[in-house]
């Protein structure tokens, strides 16, 4: 398949590839678009044979479901059945942003885009290239996060053009997204509210909305055999290098002594290795490690939020190096560090070695 790759900024959106990008939806194609989060994928979210397309080009299974993006609180009222004054709270506090709420669906949501489910995942995003683009198109478009299913979520243009050139109709080259971390996934069908996947929209943030809320023990943990997700991310290996990656939990210093230890096998025995810390750690690895092993900082602890905005890039470029470890540390799951952790605990395959 022939993609068309255009680019076009937030501030000075050129509407002319906006317009071609949802005749494309509008025909039943696929196009990539930035968000505020990552790039996602979309096509028409009541067109079922538009959301298969959608499962194909990634590689994803079909029992994970999808997010269907919205451009006004107007076009929530088609897809749902009700809204739980929970949602409607959380609605006026949090969109448009970062957050997607789990709603029982309509009957013109197709199962297509829900994975099969008897609900539906809907978000209503800031970023002004995505918002023209379902103006334009005047449905609400499905797009999961724009990655091959498994790989790093794409946050820059040049990843969405590595994963999905060939694979679909168009890409919209925004740039780099602002956030780099998918958006906070609420059930609001349980009570009280549940996470089914933390974001840059904290725990704490939600409380402080609505009061109690749990977590879903999928978020930090395997997910048992048998597990119908509600949510993308939930029950697939997800965010992952190709590399094999594990994760050390301890003290600083023994963390650090570990991971010398096990990179310094591996590259000894002639495997690009690589290593995870940050900006603060950075001076651990200085000694003792061979030169032949790649560190690289995703960040700092004094603002986690770069770590999180760095955090898929970084596995990427292990992926351009070809490496074939990585090692990398645990960080802290307060506030946003429990995102943070979600994506770095599923991208090692639940590997957490705790010392």
């Amino acid at each position: 398949m022939n993609t068309v790759i255009e680019k076009t900024g937030e501030t000075d959106i050129d509407m002319q590839i906006i317009r071609q990008a949802a005749a494309i939806i509008q025909k039943g194609g696929l196009v990539a678009f930035p968000t505020e989060t990552v790039y996602g994928l979309g096509a028409n979210a009541l067109d079922e044979e538009a959301a298969k397309k959608i499962y194909a080009a990634k590689g994803r299974p079909s029992d994970n479901p999808l997010i269907v993006h919205i451009a006004d609180p107007g076009m929530l009222n088609p897809l749902i059945k009700e809204i739980p004054p929970v949602a409607e709270k959380l609605m006026k506090k949090f969109w448009p942003g970062p957050m997607t709420l789990i709603f029982r669906k309509s009957a013109a949501v197709p199962k297509q885009t829900t994975g099969g489910l008897d609900t539906v995942a809907v978000r209503y995003p800031s970023n002004p290239i995505a918002l023209a683009l379902i103006r334009e198109a005047g449905v609400p478009i499905a797009a999961p996060s724009g990655n091959l299913s498994g790989k790093p979520s794409p946050t820059e243009g040049e990843h969405i053009i590595e994963d999905m050139n060939g694979r679909i109709d168009m890409i919209i080259d925004g740039g780099t997204v602002g956030m780099g971390l998918e958006s906070t996934i609420i059930d609001v069908t349980e009570t009280p509210p549940m996470i089914l996947r933390p974001g840059f929209i904290t725990k704490e943030m939600l409380e402080e909305a609505i009061g109690e809320v749990d977590v879903d023990p999928a978020v930090l943990h395997k997910p048992q055999d048998g597990l119908k997700p509600k949510a993308p991310g939930m029950k697939y290996r997800h965010y992952a290098p190709m590399a094999d990656y594990q994760i050390y939990r301890g003290e600083t210093k023994k963390v650090a002594e570990a991971i010398i230890h096990a990179a310094n096998e591996k590259a000894a025995r002639g495997f690009k290795t690589g290593i995870i810390t940050v900006d603060e750690h950075l001076n651990l690895y200085s000694e003792q490690l061979r030169s032949d092993v790649l560190v690289v900082s995703i960040g700092n602890l004094k603002n986690p939020e770069t770590i999180a905005n760095h955090l898929f890039k970084v596995l990427r470029n292990f992926d351009k190096e070809n490496a074939a470890y990585i090692f990398g540390e645990a960080f802290s799951e307060d506030h946003v560090g429990q995102a943070i952790m979600n994506r770095l605990t599923k991208a090692a395959g639940y590997q957490v070695i705790d010392l």
